[in-house]
């Protein structure tokens, strides 16, 4: 997913249609507000109404966190990253992902918008429930809990620098996969991933182009 230029202003236009233009757009607290009750209700429900252990409804949440990891993973390698040969396909490319990396400054489109964040949230859980009957209410809020993580943390490495120095590697892992390698680093919230899968940047040979990450960093008003 190359591209001739790296605009530093301005935003991609997706659609001509306004209405939907708009819907490609969102904020963080949007997204924080439409899933944080359902991350609470769904355990509480699990613990009063289908009487899990305190145990269990912790077990699954975190393992639905965890999942969240791959399933990031996974996407971001194979979905996002998807090199397609038709005009549709590259348009749908560009729409889902393609145009972060080529407006990496616009804040508006780092989460996905609540539209189709719905949409396919409500059919993982339909699926999770299929497979897993009352396991899923709680193995999805964690699920989506890592979600939010995700979107949080993709957000925070394109408007500020590391707050701890532990988590120096993320961001740089995730600078270098804009501007040096985008088939490496697919890992956002986590890098666990890449180190399994070997798509890690050797971080202790990459030596960070400042200039480069200052381009990928939201301007502040």
């Amino acid at each position: 997913m190359e591209f001739e230029k790296i605009h530093n202003k301005g935003q991609a236009q997706l659609f001509n249609n306004s209405l939907l233009e708009y819907l490609t757009k969102t904020h963080p607290l949007v997204i924080w507000s439409m899933y944080l009750p359902v991350i609470i209700l769904l355990p509480v429900y699990s613990y009063i109404n289908i009487e899990f252990s305190i145990q269990k409804i912790a077990l699954l949440f975190l393992g639905g966190a965890f999942f969240w990891s791959l399933f990031e993973y996974l996407m971001h390698r194979f979905v996002f990253h998807y090199t397609a040969k038709t005009e549709g396909g590259k348009k749908l490319n560009y729409i889902l992902h393609g145009n972060h990396h080529e407006y990496p400054r616009d804040k508006q489109r780092l989460f996905m918008p609540a539209a189709p964040s719905l949409i396919i949230a409500s059919i993982i859980f339909l699926l999770m429930y299929l497979i897993m009957h009352e396991n899923a209410f709680t193995f999805f809020a964690g699920f989506m809990m890592g979600y939010l993580i995700y979107g949080s943390m993709h957000y925070a490495i394109h408007a500020w620098h590391p707050p701890f120095k532990w988590m120096k590697g993320l961001w740089r892992n995730h600078h270098l996969h804009h501007y040096k390698e985008d088939q490496k680093a697919f890992g956002v919230s986590s890098t666990l991933w890449d180190h399994v899968f070997g798509t890690m940047f050797d971080l202790k040979n990459e030596k960070e182009d400042k200039e480069k990450v200052k381009e990928l960093m939201y301007e502040k008003k």
